[in-house]
């Protein structure tokens, strides 16, 4: 194994456990287990956690004399606990270990990004010289999404005797990963029953207390030798203590293999029965080694970025998390695209927009997966059109947060941890979320082909949100234009205006370009589709042709600000003060949550012209300058290069980066353009989980946003890969930390496209099928084909 394929901490150091852990959770896109030791429980350093796909609960709490409801990720019972002690001959037992006892001599933890597994080194040392080294090994398996085992292995050095081990299904768990979040409720399980079969597996049953969902856990835990054996059962878990012999030339072995199911689970059966009797018939831990492995295989065959030199590592940790989280096994579940991985529980585990820069990846490698995402939203249609019935709107209005039914699930209140204080949440009003479902449809249709998807549930969708923009855009007389009032940015700084009653600000100018082209993009697919459909789509959405006439002017007429030759972020935005940012950042030196610092100091955001993130500018991410002058074209206002780079350049000086997308999507269009800092930008976006760039976010569940979207930075922001009606459009940019790059894509239908991109040169093979050549849009206009069985290099350039 080379050091490419691996990610290791060579010491162990408390402070950064909770990243470490994140960063080495394991998961198959149905469940996923924190890369905590199995030693330790839940404290101020650990933090041992499963999360289940899908599995969510809501509790009320009482914050400032107020009841407030959240749904949050359920924390699962914990499988892979497992304490030790060491009973030398003649002597008396020793402590139980862990990664804090003082008789830690060193640590080791590896993730092998190419097998999928984790493993965590340690040896101890006691006062009188004798040494215990231990490995664990653990795997979820991405085979067969219902395991997980974890291979612990004693070694003795300078004595014998013998280990007491306790394996233990640990259900007395609650969610309490996230400091901010203490003060709520977090005890989502109840109804435990433990208990230990006549087969010797471990089981336990729960469900969660309001969305009643069952949950079936079993471990069988067997020694490699012969052992005394006890079985522990209590009211939240149920396990087995060992004693086994151990000698220097005679190591002893734990192997722990763990069963999950839950009633979210189709054809429905009784879940801890299941478990236990999957857990009991599981093969041993190398059969599930070498199945797990090759599954790994099969996946980065189709999955892999390969990149050179330290980013290309970075890269290829990015798609092992974006992979553990929506797998092909996340095709078969109603799950959407967690922001927070399957990691942590920061933002309660809920969907954003952030699936805005995970499909494009996931559409252009494993269309499966993107288009069962994209169910998730068409299974939430319903709840989408009665929250805009409720709004006095048509069409529908998806949520900002999502999770379980499709309900707004956006805090009403959330606190600064920096002043103590509970603050009102209006980021419920970022309606832009409706766009980027409408995006991802559109993509995923250019990129896959899927007819079937697009016409169907995808049409429903896109015409939705189209008729939702619609309806919520209001004439201005005297601006002569379409105005959508009383939304918030992708910013999420500025949510009102200064000493304003209510919340909200008007015309965002990425909101409304957004909203423009869904408008236009619904008519176009309108036109597609058979009379039938048509009919049957005006019917649902209770409207007629005149409807569609509507909609044709809304787009060409929606009104967009600008202020000193810019694009506005919002109407208004540049008779804003301007800050101080010299002065804040020589007092506060990091001030990514700049909107902490000044409501700590009795001020707002509101109040300047500064951003948490990109947002104008994201703009620049999802189209490219001919489809960003087409719109504004449309839209009747003059756009070019130089309008293009002024408004890059006065949004760059005004933002702080509070968000993890924001160098992400400042990188890329720096990249676009050619600009001197693009690199800076991509490197910290690249940089931004591992370094844990916002100090200890990253420990509440990795971004998983930012992680995808260095990949799609790639593939379409470098190589400037774009699916198009004609073609896969080809229009590289030379980026100097990514000189050159090479992946699989699916495109129209055709599987493992071969993409080869160096300086100067581009290099495509198709594999043999019967389906027709790949066309091919290079840089100089040039059309080309790639027959099947085919591979050809192209120059690119003068």
């Amino acid at each position: 194994m080379t050091a490419p394929w691996c990610w290791e901490y060579p010491r162990y150091a408390p402070g950064a456990e909770r990243l470490v852990e994140s960063l080495c959770t394991l998961g198959n896109g149905r469940f996923a287990t924190r890369g905590a030791a199995p030693e330790c429980v839940a404290d101020d350093v650990h933090y041992p956690a499963t999360y289940l796909a899908g599995c969510y609960d809501r509790l009320t709490s009482v914050v400032g004399g107020r009841e407030v409801s959240n749904e949050d990720t359920v924390r699962l019972p914990d499988w892979t606990a497992l304490r030790y002690r060491c009973l030398p001959d003649g002597g008396p037992p020793g402590d139980w270990l862990t990664p804090d006892h003082p008789a830690l001599r060193h640590c080791r933890v590896t993730l092998d990004l190419h097998d999928g597994t984790l493993t965590r080194r340690m040896l101890f040392q006691d006062a009188d010289g004798r040494r215990l080294g231990v490995t664990h090994t653990r795997l979820v398996h991405m085979g067969d999404p219902y395991l997980a085992a974890q291979r612990t292995v004693f070694r003795v050095y300078g004595w014998s005797g013998r280990i007491e081990a306790e394996s233990v299904l640990d259900g007395d768990v609650s969610n309490s990963g996230v400091d901010r979040y203490r003060a709520l409720a977090g005890r989502h399980l109840a109804g435990h029953r433990a208990g230990v079969d006549a087969a010797g597996t471990a089981w336990l049953s729960c469900t969660t207390t309001g969305s009643r969902i069952r949950v079936g856990l079993a471990v069988r835990a067997v020694p490699r030798e012969p052992a005394e054996v006890r079985r522990t059962v209590t009211g939240t878990a149920a396990g087995h203590s060992f004693v086994l012999p151990v000698s220097r030339a005679a190591p002893a072995v734990v192997v722990k293999t763990a069963a999950l199911f839950s009633s979210l689970d189709r054809p429905f059966d009784d879940p801890v029965r299941r478990s236990a009797e999957y857990a009991a018939r599981a093969p041993d831990f190398p059969s599930l080694l070498a199945a797990h492995r090759a599954a790994w295989q099969r996946l980065w065959s189709e999955g892999e970025l390969a990149v050179p030199h330290d980013t290309g590592r970075i890269l290829r940790l990015h798609a092992f998390h974006v992979l553990q989280t929506l797998s092909p096994h996340t095709a078969d579940l109603d799950a959407g695209v967690p922001a927070r991985g399957l990691h942590g529980e920061a933002y309660r585990g809920h969907v954003f927009w952030d699936e805005l820069f995970v499909m494009p990846y996931l559409s252009l490698h494993f269309p499966g997966t993107a288009r069962s995402l994209l169910m998730y939203r068409y299974r939430r249609l319903p709840a989408a059109r009665e929250a805009a019935r409720r709004s006095g709107a048509g069409g529908a209005m998806f949520p900002w947060q999502s999770g379980s039914s499709g309900a707004e699930e956006t805090q009403r209140l959330h606190l600064n941890p920096r002043s103590g204080r509970w603050l009102p949440d209006h980021s419920h009003l970022q309606h832009h979320v409706g766009s980027a479902v409408a995006w991802n449809v559109w993509r995923y249709g250019r990129t896959s082909g899927d007819t079937g998807f697009v016409h169907g549930p995808g049409a429903e969708l896109l015409l939705h949100v189209a008729h939702f923009w619609a309806s919520t855009a209001t004439w201005d007389d005297s601006l002569r234009r379409y105005r959508i009032r009383g939304v918030v940015g992708p910013d999420e700084y500025h949510d009102a205006y200064p000493d304003a009653d209510v919340p909200g600000i008007d015309d965002n100018a990425y909101t409304n370009v957004t909203a423009a082209w869904v408008l236009a993009r619904a008519l176009d697919l309108y036109e597609e589709l058979p009379a039938a459909r048509r009919a049957e789509l005006l019917a649902q959405l209770g409207c007629g042709r005149e409807a569609l006439r509507h909609w044709d002017h809304v787009s060409r007429r929606l009104y967009v600000p600008f202020h000193q030759g810019v694009i506005s972020q919002f109407h208004g935005y540049g008779e804003l003060a301007e800050l101080d940012w010299a002065a804040y950042r020589a007092r506060y030196h990091d001030i990514r949550r700049l909107d902490r610092i000044l409501e700590a100091e009795g001020d707002t955001p509101n109040r300047y012209q500064a951003s948490k993130q990109a947002d104008t500018l994201m703009l620049g991410y999802l189209f490219a300058p001919d489809e960003l002058a087409a719109l504004f074209s449309r839209l009747g206002y003059a756009f070019d290069d130089g309008l293009w780079r002024r408004t890059v350049a006065y949004h760059l000086r005004r933002t702080c980066h509070g968000s993890t997308l924001s160098s992400l999507v400042h990188g890329w269009v720096l990249a676009r353009q050619q600009g001197a800092d693009a690199w800076r930008y991509c490197r910290e976006a690249l940089l931004s989980d591992i370094t844990d760039v916002q100090g200890g976010t990253t420990g509440e569940g990795i971004h998983l946003g930012a992680m995808a979207g260095t990949l799609d930075l790639v593939e379409r922001g470098v190589v400037g890969l774009e699916p198009t009606g004609g073609g896969l459009r080809i229009d590289p940019v030379a980026l100097s930390g990514i000189p050159g790059s090479a992946f699989s894509l699916c495109y129209a239908g055709h599987r493992d496209v071969r993409i080869r991109f160096r300086p100067g040169r581009l290099g495509v093979s198709v594999p043999p099928s019967p389906l027709g050549p790949v066309p091919l849009v290079l840089p100089d206009g040039r059309r080309e084909h790639v027959a099947p069985g085919e591979e050809r290099w192209f120059r690119l350039g003068p």
